[in-house]
């Protein structure tokens, strides 16, 4: 089977358009037409049904296309491992959500790397149907989920059908985290009335893709007037350390960060929501020693700043 037809078509799938995928991969339309029929005719499918409104997969092409870009990404993966000796490279990979407790415990695992030669490690912050989209397609080999208990269902049918093992790291309550000069802090007990004239900063993307961003944050946050979205870690620290008036709902934070940044966290009892934070794998995939060894990290981690 040539390679370059299975790169062609799945550019014409990614477009839905032979002139447009022709143009992007800098060859002539005919040319381009003629290696899609080729591919077809060799495997005795149809890929694509071709109408005036362009290409789009067939069932079988649907098929074709799961494996199309399965075979493609393990051949680029194989190019990268010979590429400058990196096959003798140790890697670890972990896609995770933006939570302190895994930073720290990532920063603890990397100490490890003084003791190996040559490796390389890759930490991906986002959310989760980014990590699920990138463990399948393999850029990272784990990653962990958080989502509230709710959506429980939701995931674990998700996981099940997309052949990812998985393994529960914590389940936890959220609790606030805020400027020891808050007022906030001075409180003997919160209640989400008090939280409401104050500014919430809160990690913008959803973790349901399947609802509207407005449902998702009326089903994950109390409601409050005034609201500051951020993608980074980095940003919400910073607002938080330099505005006593802001405040976030996040997992149990460890100690370290509380220090660094003049922090405190303090509990909502109002608040009974259950999270939880899931490990996922490709369910053909084996654990590493430095997979077992962030593990470790993070289990231990997670009970330091959870106790």
């Amino acid at each position: 089977m040539n390679l370059v037809y299975l790169k062609y078509a799945v550019e014409v799938a990614s477009l839905g358009s032979i002139n447009k995928a022709a143009e992007k991969l800098y060859i002539d339309q005919p040319n381009l037409s003629r290696s899609i029929r080729d591919l077809e005719n060799s495997l005795g499918v149809t890929i694509f049904e071709r109408s005036a409104r362009g290409m789009k997969l067939t069932a079988d092409g649907e098929v074709f296309l799961k494996y199309a870009k399965s075979i493609l990404g393990q051949v680029d993966a194989l190019e990268t491992v010979f590429r400058e000796g990196a096959v003798h490279k140790k890697q670890f990979s972990v896609s995770v959500p933006r939570a302190s407790y895994i930073s720290e415990a990532f920063a603890a695992f990397s100490k490890k790397v003084s003791e190996i030669d040559s490796a390389e490690l890759f930490y991906k912050e986002t959310n989760s149907m980014r990590t699920i989209r990138n463990v399948l397609e393999e850029k990272y080999k784990l990653g962990i989920l958080r989502y509230a208990e709710n959506f429980d269902k939701y995931y674990k049918e998700m996981m099940e059908e997309k052949g990812l093992a998985c393994e529960l790291i914590g389940e936890f309550h959220y609790v606030l985290l805020m400027s020891r000069e808050s007022p906030l802090a001075a409180l003997p007990e919160i209640t989400y009335r008090d939280l409401a004239p104050h500014i919430e900063i809160a990690h913008a993307d959803p973790y349901v893709p399947s609802l509207p961003l407005s449902e998702v944050k009326k089903e994950e946050l109390p409601e409050v007037e005034k609201r500051i979205f951020v993608f980074e870690r980095g940003s919400q620290f910073d607002l938080l350390a330099e505005n006593p008036d802001t405040f976030m709902w996040v997992s149990p934070v460890p100690k370290v960060y509380l220090e660094r940044y003049g922090l405190v966290q303090r509990v909502c009892p109002e608040n009974r929501k259950i999270y939880k934070d899931l490990m996922i794998y490709r369910g053909d995939y084996k654990l590493t020693e430095l997979d077992k060894a962030f593990v470790s990290e993070l289990c231990r981690v997670k009970r330091e700043a959870m106790s």
